[in-house]
């Protein structure tokens, strides 16, 4: 007697067709893709919105201790590479699924709805549309946070740098300066080598000092500028 070999899936839907109509099977799974359309309609709301929160109820035993981050890092971090820390309702690029699917693992997992959502990235995001490393946290309570994810491209290499001049004021004065004295040294060959050389060069560096924190204080006023412990967590400020 010879057997035909056994159809697995043809099986399968036998069975199924035993167990529930086409009909009902077609409700059900409507019923779990609206649901969780629904659940990420929420999740994009409250990221838009801004809904305000200063803790989230998370199960600290299900929690990854390295993606725990207490306000001060985060300010210190923000100061060094002139970045925000806002709500998210001010960050006016499109959130990535991966984010979104996050939230909805870390609401499942913890069996929260989080709310308080934060972003640090670079103040151009919160204004226009750029990938530049934007990450996106939640708040834990007591002034920590509780980084859920990072998207785009890593940060310039040298930014950190490129913005110590903005760091606070006395970088600034401190930046001014040190390019006064560049400038009245490139300068300084039209001055006569005599008694009275460095009375010159003062006066050379005054002036250049002048004009320099002349030309920094019109960008900062024309540009909405200011340095980076005054915007860090301010949504006003460039």
């Amino acid at each position: 007697m010879i057997f035909n070999p056994t159809n697995i899936e043809s099986k399968l839907r036998k069975q199924q067709l035993r167990d529930l109509d086409s009909h009902t099977i077609l409700d059900q799974v409507y019923s779990i893709l609206k649901a969780n359309d629904d659940l990420e309609n929420r999740i994009v709301n409250t990221l838009q919105s801004g809904q305000q929160g200063n803790s989230n109820l998370f199960d600290i035993d299900k929690l990854e201790a390295d993606r725990i981050f207490h306000i001060d890092s985060i300010k210190k971090t923000c100061i060094d590479y002139r970045l925000r820390f806002l709500d998210t309702k001010y960050f006016k690029n499109q959130f990535p699924r991966e984010a979104i699917s996050r939230i909805k693992h870390l609401e499942k997992t913890h069996n929260t709805s989080l709310k308080g959502f934060k972003i640090m990235a670079p103040s151009k995001l919160f204004k226009l549309e750029n990938p530049d490393d934007p990450l996106l946290f939640a708040p834990i309570g007591n002034g920590y946070y509780y980084l859920i994810h990072k998207w785009g491209n890593d940060l310039n290499p040298f930014r950190k740098w490129l913005v110590l001049p903005f760091k606070n004021f006395e970088n600034l004065l401190i930046f001014a300066l040190l390019t006064s004295v560049i400038i009245t040294v490139l300068f300084n060959f039209n001055l006569t080598q005599d008694q009275h050389y460095i009375g010159k060069m003062l006066l050379l560096f005054l002036f250049m000092f002048k004009s320099v924190v002349g030309i920094v204080i019109f960008y900062a006023i024309s540009q909405g500028k200011n340095v980076n412990t005054a915007i860090w967590n301010s949504k006003y400020s460039k």
